[in-house]
């Protein structure tokens, strides 16, 4: 058995900055934080609505409050930055053929763009 110490690299915490690969994985993954929140006020808005109307009221006023609607459109981009890496990212994890033919990447990107136009338009309209 040798005495010898393996080698072990030191890591420091700020390790992903020095990568522009890095950094922006690491600014989508930190957009779940407005999401968690987002979710919480609707979560919240839905025990309001249960217990009476002077409690939605309530709700109603705090996301008036301009913190609550900067989170919101924060969660609303973060969201947005999702779907964009996640579109653009499915033709190659997932490639689609018409008669055995591929179909191109951008045809599918656009396809699930428009996907989520006419499901926001259909749920504003219900709305």
């Amino acid at each position: 058995m040798s005495n010898r110490k393996p080698y072990v690299r030191e890591v420091k915490r700020t390790w992903w900055k020095d990568h522009p690969f890095y950094r922006f994985y690491m600014l989508r993954e930190a957009t779940v934080l407005p999401l968690i929140l987002f979710t919480l006020f609707l979560t919240i808005g839905l025990g309001a609505l249960v217990k009476g109307p002077e409690s939605w009221n309530t709700w109603l006023n705090f996301m008036a409050n301009p913190i609550v609607i900067a989170i919101n459109i924060v969660a609303l981009l973060g969201s947005l930055l999702h779907a964009k890496t996640f579109f653009s990212m499915m033709p190659q994890v997932m490639p689609m053929r018409l008669n055995g033919k591929p179909i191109d990447a951008k045809v599918v990107v656009l396809a699930q763009w428009a996907a989520v136009a006419f499901i926001s338009l259909v749920v504003l309209i219900i709305v």
